[in-house]
């Protein structure tokens, strides 16, 4: 098994989403990636919960580093639930789907 010597690199998200939003057309394209994002996001808070790096996740899954690294990504690949579930076994989660009636919407 890999072994865990995980240490975050820093990001102030705040401080991205201010100089971000200046640009023209990036709050919409912002809003429009906001679900894919918010995946992203989870998915490396529980990595970093369990103190695990991307090889340790990987060689867990029986996958590559690369691999997830681009399910780490908020770039336009989704995921199936099944790769989901693997990543959430790795790392020591559980996945949880719930649908919400949309805002505005009968």
């Amino acid at each position: 098994m890999a072994e865990s010597k995980y240490a975050p690199v820093p990001h102030d998200h705040t401080a991205f989403l201010k100089k971000a939003s200046a640009k023209p057309g990036f709050k919409e394209a912002y809003d429009a990636l906001a679900l894919d994002y918010s995946v992203v996001d989870q998915l490396l808070k529980a990595r970093t919960r369990a103190g695990l790096t991307q090889d340790a996740v990987a060689e867990k899954m029986g996958t590559t580093k690369s691999a997830v690294s681009r399910l780490e990504s908020a770039r336009r690949h989704a995921p199936s639930l099944n790769t989901l579930r693997r990543y959430a076994k790795a790392v020591g989660y559980d996945v949880q789907v719930k649908l919400v009636r949309a805002t505005g919407e009968a």
